[in-house]
């Protein structure tokens, strides 16, 4: 596993940590970064579910000004952590050791933007999670206007057609993983006219 493009580009990640952890392959994070294009730049990101933290340090690679990682597994936090020190990105990057609901309903760790202020969310929770509405819509809660919240999920399930004020644009298909797009001014048109693409 490696970052693809920017700063970072070609560095090694740690791997995951254990079975529960499913990184998003480097094809598939190519595909999102190349449709998210200018909107990394600068922007303030949050990596739920973080794992290995390969979302957000691409996201940061390729110009992000901060990423906040969210992740409450030990075994996780240790290869989170060390792909941080891999890419020397301290100073730009928050760990929120914290289950996924509960951190985002609470105040976040001092210097992480307040609510509704991330331009950014990445969400890649587990393929079983039972409830991806219940997912999206506790993110959505923290994407500032103009912003995007981006979620993977399996090409078996459908993602919900909104997230709280969020609507879905964009739905991508590449092998068994599905990412759903999400903007807080969805184009107008019926839910049949939402783009739905595979690769």
């Amino acid at each position: 596993m490696r970052i693809i493009a920017g700063r970072f580009k070609g560095r090694g990640l740690s791997g995951p940590a254990g079975p529960g952890v499913r990184p998003t392959s480097d094809s598939l994070r190519e595909t999102l970064f190349n449709i998210l294009s200018g909107a990394v730049t600068d922007a303030r990101v949050l990596d739920g579910f973080a794992g290995t933290g390969a979302l957000g340090l691409e996201a940061l690679s390729r110009g992000a000004a901060h990423v906040t990682f969210i992740e409450s597994d030990r075994r996780a936090l240790r290869v989170l952590r060390d792909n941080i020190r891999r890419c020397a990105a301290e100073d730009a990057t928050t760990v929120v050791a914290r289950d996924f609901f509960r951190a985002c309903r609470e105040p976040r760790n001092p210097g992480t933007p307040e609510p509704r202020n991330f331009d950014l969310i990445l969400l890649d929770p587990p393929y079983d999670v039972e409830d991806l509405d219940a997912v999206a819509a506790a993110a959505a809660a923290l994407v500032a206007p103009d912003g995007w919240l981006v979620l993977e999920h399996s090409r078996r399930r459908e993602a919900p057609m909104t997230a709280a004020s969020l609507g879905r644009t964009r739905v991508v298909v590449a092998g068994d993983s599905a990412l759903a797009f999400y903007r807080w001014s969805p184009p107008s048109g019926s839910p049949s006219a939402l783009a739905r693409s595979t690769r």
